[in-house]
C-alpha cells in the first residue's frame, strides 16, 4: 500500500489524544534550493492540524536569503510557521554562520514550561543538538516531554549521539511520563530505534504500526528511511507519511505524523 495514503488504527480513539508532526524544512526551500516555498509550507502545516510540532532545519535568521526574497518574513521561520495555531515555541540554535542560524524547534498548542537545548555535536564538522521541552496537556496528570532533534550524517557520530539521547532521557525524564523524541535521525541503516528500545522501552510509532520505520526520503519519491517518531508511556492511535501533494514539493524530506492518546 502506498505510505502516503497509508493509516493503521491501533487502537480507538480516547481522551488525552495528540497529534504529532516531524518536518525537514530545508529552511525553508525546495530541494537544491531551487524555491522558496516557505508561505506555502505554513499552509500544509497549518492544515496537517497538529497538537505538536517538530521541526528540523528551520532557520532563526539569514540576511543574505532576507534581501534576496522580497517575500521573506520579518520574524524567525519558527515564529511565522507557528502564526496564531501553536501558541507556544521553543527554538533550539544550533548551527551558527555570518549569515544568521538554524537549529530545531517544536511548536505546541498546548503551553511549553520549560525548554532546554543540549549540544550534542561530535567534532567540528556538524553542530546538533536535542531541543528538551516539558509540556503541560489539559486533564493529563503528568507533564509530558518532547525532545527534537536532527542527527549527523556520520555513522560514527550518530551513534555517539544516540547514546546522548538515551543518557538525556534517563537522567532528565521521569520513567512514567509520556515521553514523545521526533525528528531527523539520518539513520539510513535503522540502528537507532534498536538501541532506544533497550535503553528506555522507547517504541517507534511506524515500527510498531507497519513493522518498519518509515520511508521518508526523497520527499517525491520515498526510499530511505530517515525520519522518526518516537514514543513512551502512551497508546498509538494510527500514523501516516505525508509525501504526495503539496508535501513532495515542499522540502527533500517526507513529513510524518502519528496521533497518540495519554
Amino acid at each position: 500500500m502506498d505510505q502516503a495514503r497509508s493509516r493503521l488504527a491501533i487502537a480507538d480513539a480516547a481522551p488525552g489524544g495528540v497529534k504529532l508532526l516531524t518536518l525537514n524544512t530545508h529552511k525553508g526551500f525546495t530541494s537544491f534550493n531551487r524555491r522558496f516555498v516557505l508561505h506555502e509550507l505554513r499552509e500544509a502545516v497549518h492544515a496537517a492540524a497538529a497538537d505538536i510540532v517538530f521541526l528540523q532545519e528551520v532557520l532563526g535568521s539569514h540576511d543574505t536569503h532576507a534581501a534576496a526574497h522580497s517575500n521573506w518574513p520579518a520574524e524567525p521561520q519558527y515564529q511565522f510557521l507557528a502564526g496564531s495555531i501553536w501558541g507556544s515555541v521553543a527554538y533550539g540554535r544550533n548551527a551558527v554562520y555570518s549569515e544568521g542560524h538554524h537549529g530545531n524547534a517544536v511548536l505546541s498548542k498546548f503551553p511549553i514550561v520549560h525548554f532546554e537545548n543540549h549540544d550534542i555535536s561530535v567534532g567540528r564538522s556538524e553542530e546538533r543538538g536535542l531541543l528538551h521541552c516539558v509540556i503541560k496537556l489539559p486533564n493529563v496528570v503528568a507533564e509530558v516531554h518532547a525532545i527534537c532533534t536532527h542527527l549527523a550524517l556520520h555513522e560514527a557520530e550518530r551513534r555517539q549521539q544516540v547514546r546522548r539521547l538515551c543518557d538525556l532521557v534517563e537522567q532528565r525524564v521521569p520513567p512514567t511520563a509520556p515521553l514523545f523524541i521526533a525528528g531527523d535521525f539520518n539513520d539510513w541503516r535503522n540502528q537507532a530505534h534498536a538501541v532506544l528500545r533497550r535503553c528506555g522501552g522507547i517504541a517507534e510509532a511506524f515500527e510498531q504500526a507497519q513493522g518498519r520505520v518509515a520511508r521518508s526520503f526523497p520527499a517525491q519519491l520515498p526510499l530511505l528511511r530517515l525520519d522518526r517518531i518516537y514514543f513512551r508511556n502512551a497508546q498509538l492511535l494510527r500514523t501516516a507519511v505525508l509525501s504526495s501533494r503539496p508535501w513532495s514539493r515542499l522540502s527533500d524530506h517526507a513529513a510524518l505524523t502519528a496521533e497518540l492518546s495519554l
